[in-house]
């Protein structure tokens, strides 16, 4: 069969092509338009990118250039990838999202190809017979004419255009690409131009400056636009309405991964093209598993169950943790647990004040847990905390779910998450009636001048909302 499948692919090739040439006149037009076919409206505008690209020139030093590539392709197994997703910080200052890119952009005004120019990209050709089975390509003229760049150059010029780099004083980079495989059908995917790069520059001596421009990009990324805060609600409010709709229709039947399909559904059929991360759906023993994703374990009726999800929309994505009971309920000894890590994160969410410091929220939350271990018993000194609250309280927000920041002030626009949590699990040094208790409630929170934003509100937080919520799906006698 596999035979038969590459010999198809050959034919089809071949048709294609031809089939291309025979047809160009007639329909050229449409195919040359790859803006036709971008189906969501609400993108990010070509403006965003060129504001960011002006933004980072304004950082960069006198005389420099500045090399971003793009993410490799991943394999899944055999001839089948990862869906692919490009480097967040190539998306921000570009708009790009295919594979085998890279930009350059410059602190001043050059001349490439006879035009004035800050930056050039470097893209893939159209290519009628992969276009046939892996979709259409924007190429040169769609990169010009939907993401504003006035020169784009394909990615086979790169490695002659290397050597140019060696005339500014400062080369900027974040590092080159990592799992970058050669493809041996292409002569210029992104592991041809990262060796490339490697082997004409001089990287990672000479001008090359492998040290300052993650920090450049953390500055930008760390502070949102409005075009961003956009996108990023409504990638939050998707998620909270799959924390709702799980609440509504969970009960003890159900395995994690019918939890975590339900919660992936509402997110596909709200328009997020992908999940942020891995959806964590853990219950009983699970729920103490900080980053536990295998998701397979039958629910029963008297646990917790941990839902740290987000879903992601236009390359945003958000972060949400709810905790719920499983039978609806939580028993008293659930309560508390849950009630004193609801305190810590009110607390820490007061604390999400412009000039404050970024580890104050999770300064505040531990000294609270710690006092309410030691009160229930559950510890006695405050160096056994980290036994139960292992983890910070917040990090960024924004096209990584851990978005890149520089940790220091918080300031306006800044979105940070605020997840304090507890995990007392089986065989920990207290009382088993404690045991197999894992609590995280995370919320998603934007630093204004003012008072801070729970952006995830609509998601309920207090035990008396998610009960009343669980028990009018129990009330129905039904299971949904």
């Amino acid at each position: 069969m596999k035979f038969v499948h590459s010999f198809l692919f050959v034919i089809a090739c071949f048709a294609a092509t031809a089939g291309y040439a025979q047809r160009d006149k007639a329909v050229s037009p449409l195919l040359n338009q790859p803006e036709r076919y971008v189906y969501d409206k609400d993108l990010l505008d070509l403006s965003f990118h060129m504001q960011r690209r002006e933004a980072l020139r304004e950082m960069m030093p006198a005389n420099s250039a500045a090399v971003f590539f793009t993410n490799p392709v991943r394999n899944r197994a055999n001839d089948v990838d990862f869906p692919y997703h490009p480097d967040p910080n190539f998306y921000y200052l570009t708009g790009y999202r295919e594979p085998n890119a890279v930009v350059v952009i410059f602190k001043d005004l050059q001349t490439i190809d006879g035009k004035k120019t800050t930056d050039v990209i470097f893209v893939q050709d159209r290519d009628p017979a992969k276009e046939v089975w892996e979709g259409r390509r924007y190429g040169k003229e769609g990169t010009k004419n939907i993401l504003g760049f006035s020169v784009v150059k394909l990615n086979t010029d790169f490695e002659d255009f290397i050597s140019a780099l060696k005339k500014y004083e400062t080369v900027l980079i974040t590092g080159t690409p990592k799992g970058a495989v050669n493809e041996s059908r292409s002569k210029a995917d992104l592991y041809d131009m990262s060796e490339a790069f490697k082997s004409k520059s001089g990287y990672p001596d000479g001008n090359i400056n492998s040290n300052e421009l993650r920090g450049m990009m953390a500055r930008l990324r760390q502070i949102k636009t409005e075009e961003e805060l956009v996108l990023m609600r409504k990638a939050i409010e998707i998620t909270c309405e799959a924390q709702v709709e799980l609440m509504k229709n969970l009960n003890p039947k159900m395995t994690e991964y019918q939890a975590e399909a339900l919660v992936e559904y509402v997110f596909a059929k709200n328009g997020a093209e992908h999940v942020g991360f891995p959806s964590i759906v853990g219950a009983g023993e699970n729920s103490c598993i900080l980053h536990y994703i295998t998701n397979r374990r039958q629910l029963t009726g008297s646990e917790l169950l941990v839902t740290d999800i987000g879903a992601e929309y236009h390359g945003y994505t958000a972060d949400v943790t709810r905790t719920l009971p499983v039978n609806g309920k939580f028993s008293p000894e659930q309560k508390i647990i849950y009630e004193l890590v609801l305190k810590a994160q009110e607390a820490g969410i007061a604390e999400c004040l412009n000039g404050k410091a970024f580890r104050d929220p999770h300064n505040v939350a531990f000294k609270i847990i710690t006092k309410g271990l030691i009160e229930h018993g559950i510890i006695k000194t405050d160096s056994e905390t980290g036994n139960y609250f292992m983890h910070g309280t917040s990090h960024y927000l924004g096209l990584d779910v851990h978005d890149p920041g520089t940790y220091g002030k918080l300031e306006p626009n800044m979105v940070i998450t605020v997840e304090p949590g507890i995990y007392i699990a089986e065989g920990s040094d207290c009382d088993p009636k404690w045991w197999n208790i894992g609590v995280r409630i995370e919320d998603d929170i934007l630093i204004t001048r003012g008072d801070p934003v729970n952006l995830s509100e609509s998601a309920p937080r207090r035990v008396v909302e998610i009960e009343k919520i669980m028990a009018g799906n129990k009330a129905t006698g039904t299971t949904k």
